[in-house]
């Protein structure tokens, strides 16, 4: 599953540089997650970075893109060659 910022965002900027698919970016009025570049950091780290640096806990797991973790990891890997 990809994840989501909920409106509870307080816009502080610390999870944008932590994400490393650059799925965090700058919306309207809060930061938004791309759920296309979204792996919960699986093929990057044993936890999701936005969610541990998070200092108000506004960043849940989206219902709307359930993916298992082999679905993440087959991203990860998309993303990866399309890198090279």
């Amino acid at each position: 599953m990809a994840l989501y910022i909920t409106d509870m965002c307080i816009n502080c900027d610390v999870c944008e540089p932590e994400c490393p698919n650059d799925a965090i970016y700058q919306g309207e009025i809060i930061y938004e997650i791309d759920w296309q570049l979204c792996t919960e950091c699986v093929g990057h780290f044993e936890t999701s970075q936005c969610v541990e640096i998070c200092p108000v806990d506004c960043i849940p797991v989206d219902p709307a893109h359930r993916e298992s973790p082999s679905e993440l990891m087959a991203k990860y890997e998309r993303l990866i060659r399309k890198q090279s």
